[in-house]
Order: structure tokens, then C-alpha cells, then sequence
């Protein structure tokens, strides 16, 4: 028989709960919790041997590429900041416990010289590295041009866009030829929202990045591509992410979705798992969209 679901129904599509959170936010906290895969995501030896660093790991869309990368077999170092330490300690034991090794590497990836050393430890304990999937990002929303600090606008380049060249750069030496380097991008970077000034034009950059850096590289066998999430259920929407009034709705109609529901992070793990895989060989300078339906062009 057929286990088929419909996928309006499938995840959590009731309104939420108000909620709100100081950024960068924990998901421990979170109402209801995301679903990043922690007891559904199943493996099946896709990335055996293979050794990942993933930003922004401790939660939401890192944190279910992590636990699908340790669920097919890789070794896997994450990055967060400090304060996200409880959710980064619950993917460590996780990971841990899919027989996979484990590496918290926590600091703000808008310090260059962190984002090397960054690099450096991870390739260190985990002995070598061939994936990178650079999920961190920035958002606070600002409905008025008017309102948006320089401070703002530094910090969310900086860790949305400088930080990628920061740890590729840093990387490069240690990257295997069959080595995959995926960046996130997002919805707001075909569909920017007036609000999400700053942030909307960092993930058109990444889209950019991610296409020149995938010629740059194909020539050393090493493929970079992008993942483009729409509305996901994530510390980032209820820590200024979207104003607290959107929180409810969010997915439904703030932003609207033809599927009428947030997404959940582990509808994502499949596309960071397949993009890392070998069998994306013939895939580079790609972008991945899933938004619920929202086109992206």
C-alpha cells in the first residue's frame, strides 16, 4: 500500500503561536519546534567517509543538513554563535549517535580571521574536508529604509556574503577534486520583500557568487551550487526575522505560499544531501529552489 501524503498536510499548518526571541534566537525555545529531522530523516551511505562543515548547524536549515549528513555517513563539523550552545549541543549528541564524529566550532563568521580558523579546525579534527555547506545567515527586518542602521547593513553582508568568500578561500587548499560547496541562498533573491532590504539583496549576491564561483572551480572538479528556501520554520523568523504580527501566518499568507504552510527545515536535507552527492556530478552553478510553490526565475 502506498504511503503517499499530501504535502499541504504532511508538516505543521496551523497558524503559530506569537512568539518572539532576542537574536540570534534558540530553538529549543521555539513553539512549536521545527522539524529538522532529528527522528525522521533516514540514510542510506550517500556521503560514507565524507567530511562536511556546515554553518549555522546548531538549528533550523544547518542544523537538518547536519543531521542528514551524519545519517549518510559523513563526519561533520558545525559552526554557531556562542549563546546557541544548548541546540549545538543536542546536533553534537545526534551526530554522535549515528556512529558519525562530531566538532562544535562556535564565533561569528563576520570576523574574517575566524572564518579562517574556522576552516583550519575543522579540516583539522575532522581530517580532511570535502563538503561545505554554508547555511548562516542575517535577518532583521526593517520596514523603513529610513531605519536601517549602517551596523546593520555591515553585519549582514558581512556574514551573508563576505563570510563565503572568507571560508572558501580558506578552504580551497584542503578541497578535494569530487569536493561540493553548496551555498544558501533564498525566495528574496528572486522576490525581494520591501522589508528585508539588506537581506534580500545579500541572497541575490549569493546567487552571483555561487554561479561564477561554479565556473571559477569546475575546471578542479570541485562543484558549488545553491539552495533557495521560501518561508521555513526557523530561530531566524521569530528573532526579528518577520515582525511578530507575521509570526501566525507565517508561510500562509505572510509571505503567501501556494502550499499555504511554512516549510520545515528537513524538507531541505534531501537537496543538501543530493547537491553533496556524486550524484549531482553533473550539476555546478546551480540554484535549487523549494518555496512552496512560490516560482523563482
Amino acid at each position: 500500500m502506498s504511503d503517499l501524503k499530501n504535502p499541504l498536510t504532511q508538516y505543521f499548518h496551523d497558524e503559530f503561536p506569537e512568539q518572539y526571541q532576542e537574536p540570534p534566537g534558540l530553538q529549543g525555545q521555539m513553539n512549536p519546534l521545527p522539524d529538522c529531522g532529528e527522528k525522521s530523516y533516514k540514510g542510506s551511505g550517500k556521503l560514507n567517509g565524507r567530511k562536511a562543515l556546515v554553518t549555522g548547524g546548531d538549528s533550523g536549515i544547518g542544523r537538518a543538513a547536519a543531521i542528514a549528513y551524519a545519517r549518510e555517513g559523513a563526519d561533520v563539523a558545525i559552526n554557531y554563535l556562542p549563546v546557541e550552545e544548548p541546540d549545538a549541543e543536542e546536533v553534537k549528541n545526534l551526530i554522535e549517535a549515528e556512529g558519525q564524529k562530531a566538532v562544535l566550532i562556535p564565533g561569528d563568521l563576520s570576523d574574517e580571521t575566524f572564518c579562517k580558523d574556522l576552516v583550519e579546525k575543522a579540516n583539522a579534527e575532522l581530517g580532511g574536508l570535502d563538503i561545505l555547506a554554508l547555511v548562516a545567515g542575517k535577518q532583521q527586518a526593517v520596514e523603513n529604509i529610513a531605519d536601517l542602521s549602517t551596523e546593520q547593513i555591515e553585519k549582514t553582508f558581512a556574514i551573508n556574503v563576505f563570510s563565503l568568500y572568507w571560508v572558501v578561500k580558506a578552504a580551497l587548499p584542503h578541497l578535494p577534486e569530487g569536493a561540493s560547496i553548496i551555498t544558501t541562498s533564498s525566495v528574496e533573491g528572486y522576490n525581494p520583500s520591501p522589508m528585508l532590504l539588506d537581506y534580500a539583496v545579500t541572497k541575490k549576491a549569493i546567487i552571483g557568487f555561487t554561479q561564477a564561483l561554479g565556473g571559477q572551480l569546475a575546471s578542479k572538479g570541485i562543484r558549488v551550487n545553491s539552495v533557495a528556501p521560501g518561508p521555513f520554520w526557523t530561530p531566524l523568523q521569530i528573532s526579528g526575522g518577520q515582525p511578530s504580527e507575521n509570526i501566525p501566518k507565517f508561510g500562509k499568507s505572510t509571505p503567501p505560499t501556494p502550499q499555504k504552510r511554512a516549510g520545515q527545515p528537513v524538507e531541505l536535507a534531501g537537496i543538501y544531501v543530493f547537491l553533496a552527492s556524486e550524484a549531482a556530478s553533473y550539476v555546478t552553478g546551480q540554484v535549487y529552489s523549494a518555496t512552496g510553490g512560490t516560482v523563482t526565475a
